[in-house]
C-alpha cells in the first residue's frame, strides 16, 4: 500500500551471479551448508584458490503504481538490496543490470500534444521500495530452487540446489519449522 492505494510490485530475474559459499536464504548461510556441490570450473583459474564473483544478474521490476521515470530509476536501484539479501556483493566481474517499468498511465502516448499523467508522491514511495527488494530476493531464490544442474561455457558445471538439503539448512538456522 502506497498513498492509501494497493499496488503490485514484481521482479523477473536472470540469476547467473555470485559465489555459492555466500548464498543466503532468509539469512541462513545455505551455500556454506552444501560444500560438496560447489560450482566446478572447466579451466584453470588465473591464481590458485581465486574464486572471483563473476557472472551476471538482470532484474526487471514491474509495477502498476503510477511512477515517473526518475522514480522508476530509484525503484530499480533497490534491486541491488534484494541481491545483497541473498549474499550477492556485486563483485568486479559481476555484470548487474536493474531496470523498472510501470504499467500505469497507459494512454499518455495516445494523446495529442499534451497529456495528464498521474504520479505517486515521493513521500509515499517507500513501500514500493520495500516491495522491490522483497520481490527481487524472492525471484532469485525461486530461480535457484527451480534450477537444474547444468554445464556452461568453458565446461563450467553448476549443480542444482538439492531441496532436501536446503530444507535441512533452513531448519538448522531456525528459518523453517521442524
Amino acid at each position: 500500500t502506497a498513498g492509501g492505494v494497493d499496488y503490485t510490485v514484481g521482479a523477473l530475474v536472470q540469476a547467473n551471479f555470485g559465489r555459492r559459499p555466500q548464498f543466503l536464504v532468509a539469512g541462513a548461510p545455505v551455500g556454506r551448508e552444501i560444500p560438496d556441490l560447489m560450482p566446478e570450473t572447466g579451466r584453470p583459474r588465473a591464481v590458485q584458490g581465486e574464486d572471483p564473483e563473476s557472472g551476471s544478474i538482470i532484474v526487471v521490476i514491474a509495477t502498476n503504481a503510477p511512477l515517473l521515470p526518475h522514480q522508476l530509476r530509484r525503484l530499480a536501484q533497490r534491486a541491488g538490496l534484494g541481491v545483497a539479501r541473498v549474499g550477492g556483493s556485486g563483485g568486479n566481474g559481476s555484470g548487474d543490470i536493474f531496470v523498472a517499468f510501470s504499467t500505469a498511465n497507459p494512454d499518455t502516448y495516445e494523446k495529442p500534444a499534451t497529456a495528464a499523467v498521474t504520479m505517486l508522491s515521493n513521500d509515499a514511495i517507500d513501500p514500493l521500495f520495500q516491495g522491490a527488494i522483497q520481490a527481487t530476493e524472492e525471484a532469485i531464490i525461486n530461480a535457484v530452487v527451480a534450477a537444474e544442474t547444468m554445464v556452461g561455457r568453458d565446461g563450467n558445471r553448476v549443480h542444482a540446489l538439492p531441496h532436501d538439503r536446503l530444507r535441512s539448512a533452513l531448519r538448522k538456522y531456525n528459518r523453517l519449522a521442524p
